[in-house]
């Protein structure tokens, strides 16, 4: 790649031409995009691309594109989205990289079938969390990955037989419904509570696989109350909406880690639906183990959000509202 500089806010570069169709995509959608993130107007004529604007935002830009012809160099072919996920999170975070997002350390397939990666600066603390220590929280609003991330990983760590089975788990709290008036048995009625942690489960491996480990225990989806009184060993353990767990039962719960598991915490304390005066266990467990290093606490904002863009706007609405209430 050849660069050359043609007066003050303005670079000329010169890249790959078997890459340029993968970086512009259909449309030129991909730059149009990177446009929109930072304050640049990006174009191309050949091979060359040029970049006009703000410093710093061509810096960024120079450098996305300095990775982007050594990664194609090495003959990586990145998609449409991994790429214009990977612009959102060096927009949001400069000391970010196109080669790290692409790096094995924040982007891997944990059973073959799909590619998981980090999209947001704090998804990427929260996979160096979850490779790091043996307990991680992770705390914040709907659609951050949480935890998709944290399944996502208990299925790496299953594959390379790192623990010897997953445990998912779920305060069974209502929200406005009442179990008891769920038809079926226990089972059936529980099983809507924990029907997040299947999905999971189903979108990132073989669901003919999954049932069969589910059918053997290997992998095991329970409500909180069937944890009392078990150690848990070698096992990879999530506790998800934990914003539901009383006092109590979060102690209950991290009381129940045995030699080589590793467990994870996810929930969003803006939406707990314990009754009025009872104090949340995610609160509680939060405060009282920070600070202690061997336990990691990664907080996201409705700035991680990845679902649909409209949940991102969902939630920094009622954020306002809060705030002005």
């Amino acid at each position: 790649m050849r660069l050359g500089r043609y007066g003050d806010g303005l670079k000329k570069l010169t890249l790959p031409e078997n890459g340029l169709n993968a970086l512009f995509g259909s449309y030129d959608e991909n730059i149009r995009y990177l446009e929109t993130l930072l304050n640049v107007r990006i174009g191309a004529r050949g091979s060359e691309v040029t970049i006009e604007g703000d410093a710093g935002d061509m810096a960024a830009v120079e450098g996305i594109l300095t990775d982007f012809a050594e990664l194609v160099s090495e003959g990586a072919a990145p998609s449409s989205e991994e790429l214009r996920q990977a612009f959102k999170q060096i927009a949001d975070d400069r000391t970010a990289s196109l080669k790290t997002f692409f790096s094995k350390a924040y982007r891997f397939n944990p059973t073959g079938r799909k590619m998981v990666s980090a999209r947001t600066p704090n998804q990427r603390r929260y996979l160096e969390a979850l490779q790091g220590h043996e307990l991680v929280f992770g705390v914040g609003p709907a659609g951050t990955g949480k935890t998709f991330l944290a399944v996502a990983m208990a299925l790496h760590y299953l594959w390379q037989k790192k623990v010897s089975r997953i445990i998912l788990t779920r305060p069974a709290v209502e929200a406005g419904e009442k179990l008891g008036f769920l038809p079926g048995d226990l089972q059936d009625k529980v099983d809507p509570y924990l029907r997040p942690l299947y999905d999971a489960l189903f979108d990132l491996a073989d669901p003919d696989k999954i049932s069969r480990m589910l059918e053997k225990r290997i992998i095991e989806v329970a409500p909180l109350a069937f944890m009392r009184g078990r150690t848990l060993a070698e096992a990879f353990i999530i506790l998800d909406e934990a914003q539901n767990t009383t006092s109590e039962q979060m102690k209950m719960f991290l009381t129940r880690i045995g030699y080589g598991s590793r467990v994870v915490v996810t929930g969003d304390a803006t939406q707990i639906d314990l009754p009025a005066g009872k104090l949340s266990g995610l609160i509680e467990a939060t405060g009282v183990l920070r600070g202690i290093g061997e336990i990691a606490i990664v907080e996201f904002t409705n700035r991680d959000v990845v679902r649909h863009r409209l949940v991102q706007l969902i939630v920094q609405a009622y954020d306002r509202a809060r705030q002005n209430a």
